[in-house]
């Protein structure tokens, strides 16, 4: 009996529920699924960061997730932590155990723990080992230090990820240990380069077809097959070098037989090793991802700042004050002093070190949405071996949303006693009252929709007296397959309309929301509900849709009324957000993604090469067949009412557009089952015999 429930057990875990997962199975496949499925996770800090990182990770799929935290819910956490709420803080809940539900509900599959021990420097750290995945947030960084020390030292070494969000600032640390296998570091699949020519030297170097840049990297590996001449390639694995966007080099080929034709090199995947080194020996020579091309020297800037800031309430025993100048100028000595303990000693940003001041016990919840949306990605990778993780710091920063604000007066910045508290001391009650004030036209309650009316709530968008609205629409009905990514939805909400359904949800998180839901699409058919007059009204018009044309549409409307328009969109592991200024920047229709590479008619009639060039051909023989042929008919008819009509004009002489194509289609016109097989039978000859 027990190998019987044993078996049940394994046959269980790797049983994966695809109603549910279908859209997240086709990312990351099967196997990183089943490693996700059979890991344990420890997260420490449910603030705002913290419930981000804790709903992913849980939508995602892990086996078990331990929640951590030590505080009691505050007002300040209604602004930050989506799943607490008025009756939390009237009962002094503590904050894992208020939110330990909210995030249970999200996933069955996953098994959810609430811990509310102190977590300090004297803490046995021996209970860690039963995780694969531990994650600090608001953690000293001492104790991050320690906690490091210890997941790097174990065997295998415990991945170990370390995040925060401090008013406009946000860092990101990632240690997977000396020596991390992944297994896949793109997840795309293999690419296969069709050869033109192979020459006879060393390097030998392989050219590509004409117009077909091969997009490798130097170090990948390919393996041939169907070369003719040089034929000893066939099977053979080799390392390449990059010569051009359309050549490469495979090593030695001067002994071989000459290249005739053909040929084709797929890549190989191959596992990589990354080598990760102590958050320690990282605090003072870090190796930092740089988020934004324009700000390249922003993420040593930031760190100097973040290490001053930690220095600060470790040496004072508190964060620094809100808008407090004397705290700010305190901080940059502290930097000035961190920066010549670093081994490249970074330039301090004095800018950036008194904002961070200014702002470090604010929050911005976009910011930790975003952040918490990476952090959660490099626990997926941690725990599957898929993906390049990211090495091994990534820095953040909103300076562009404080800058403008040099001038304002400090007390713009101090607490109201509400629950945007957290928001004003980064923002301001100036930019906070806009903010209430504003109307907001969301089309799309999917993925990005329901983060975006989680943002709204936080940010008290649409929450003033007098102005402010939040209008929202989907057609769409909720189905399993959502639940995996739209956390605003629940299995009881199946089959119930997205758009009235995230309304509600919405209202759960803050009820002051004023909140107006449509089920109509947004389209020229119902350009009477979506007036000229509604666009108007709007203050910014915010897209979450899934397809082009729609988006173009709306596009078109923003222009026309010029609305302001923020569009994003995600592929797989990739994503899109582009933001549309009227009278400054172009406009979504401005242009077009590069088109698909074209297939040449030649090709695709004679020649097909590539499974592309046979999918594009039965494409096109099935749009001419089922729908051009037939269009051009039925319109023909629209033209003329009548067969006699037709006959009339032709005796008298007439040129009729489409008519030799019109009697060919009604004297070839099947009339029966029969007719159908045979109609079927001739084309299929024609096709695959004379052709």
């Amino acid at each position: 009996s027990v190998t019987k429930s044993h078996c049940i057990m394994a046959a269980d875990s790797m049983e994966i529920d695809d109603a549910l997962y279908s859209r997240q199975r086709y990312v990351l496949g099967d196997t990183a699924m089943q490693k996700m499925a059979q890991s344990h996770v420890f997260l420490s800090g449910v603030g705002g960061l913290g419930v981000e990182i804790a709903k992913n990770i849980i939508l995602a799929g892990v086996k078990a997730l331990t929640v951590h935290d030590t505080k009691q819910c505050t007002k300040w956490d209604l602004g930050i932590n989506f799943f607490i709420h008025e009756d939390d803080i009237t009962n002094q809940r503590n904050r894992a155990e208020a939110t330990l539900h909210h995030i249970a509900e999200l996933n069955p599959y996953v098994h959810v723990a609430a811990s509310t021990v102190p977590l300090d420097e004297s803490t046995d750290l021996s209970f860690l080992k039963q995780y694969q995945c531990v994650i600090l947030t608001e953690v000293s960084l001492l104790l991050q230090k320690k906690i490091n020390d210890f997941c790097h030292a174990q065997q295998p070494p415990i991945k170990f990820i370390s995040a925060d969000v401090y008013g406009i600032c946000s860092r990101l640390f990632c240690d997977f240990g000396d020596e991390f296998e992944v297994l896949d570091t793109t997840g795309e699949e293999p690419k296969e380069i069709f050869i033109s020519n192979i020459t006879q030297s060393n390097p030998g170097i392989v050219t590509c077809l004409e117009n077909h840049p091969h997009r490798l990297e130097t170090g990948q590996f390919l393996i041939f097959r169907e070369v003719n001449g040089m034929s000893c390639l066939n099977g053979s694995t080799h390392q390449i070098t990059v010569v051009s966007p359309y050549s490469f080099s495979i090593g030695n080929t001067s002994d071989m037989e000459p290249y005739l034709h053909g040929g084709i090199a797929v890549q190989v995947k191959t596992p990589k090793i990354f080598c990760f080194e102590r958050l320690e020996k990282q605090i003072t020579n870090p190796i930092c991802l740089v988020a934004d091309s324009s700000k390249p020297e922003a993420p040593l800037q930031i760190h100097v700042a973040m290490l001053a800031l930690n220095h600060f309430q470790e040496s004072f025993g508190r964060g620094p004050n809100i808008g407090c100048l004397q705290d700010a100028e305190e901080m940059l000595k502290i930097a000035i002093s961190i920066s010549e303990t670093l081994e490249n000693k970074p330039q301090v940003n004095e800018h950036v070190v008194k904002w961070l001041s200014r702002t470090a016990q604010g929050f911005l919840a976009p910011l930790a949405a975003a952040v918490g949306g990476v952090a959660s990605q490099e626990v997926l990778k941690a725990v599957t071996g898929k993906f390049s993780p990211l090495q091994q710091w990534l820095y953040v920063d909103m300076l562009d949303l404080v800058t403008p604000l040099e001038k304002t007066d400090s007390e713009e910045f101090l607490p109201r006693g509400d629950r945007y508290d957290a928001l004003r001391a980064c923002i301001g009650d100036s930019l906070c009252q806009k903010l209430h004030d504003l109307n907001v036209f969301l089309i799309g309650c999917g993925a990005i929709g329901c983060e975006m009316l989680k943002n709204f709530a936080l940010l008290g968008v649409g929450t003033g007296q007098d102005k402010g609205l939040v209008t929202i629409t989907d057609p769409d009905l909720i189905e399993k397959s959502n639940l995996n990514r739209q956390f605003l939805f629940r299995p009881h909400h199946i089959q119930k309309p997205k758009s009235y359904t995230a309304a509600e949800a919405t209202l759960n998180i803050n009820p002051h929301l004023k909140i107006d839901s449509y089920i109509s699409k947004v389209c020229p058919a119902t350009e009477n509900t979506y007036s000229d007059e509604f666009y108007t009204k709007q203050d910014v018009v915010v897209t979450a849709l899934d397809n082009v044309e729609a988006r173009r549409y709306i596009d078109s409307r923003c222009v026309a009324n010029l609305r302001p328009l923020i569009d994003s969109g995600t592929m797989g592991t990739k994503g899109h957000t582009e933001v549309i200024v009227p009278h400054l920047t172009e406009s979504y229709n401005s242009h077009r993604d590069p088109p698909e590479e074209e297939i040449p008619f030649c090709t695709l009639k004679s020649f097909p090469a590539a499974i592309e060039h046979t999918i594009q051909w039965a494409r096109d023989k099935f749009e001419s067949s089922f729908s051009h042929k037939p269009s051009l008919f039925n319109k023909f008819w629209q033209t003329y009412s009548s067969a006699e009509e037709v006959l009339q004009r032709i005796k008298s002489g007439e040129s009729l557009e489409g008519c030799f194509h019109v009697i060919k289609t009604l004297s070839r016109r099947p009339r029966s089952w029969t007719q159908c097989v045979q109609l079927a039978r001739v084309k299929f000859e024609k096709y695959f015999c004379h052709k």
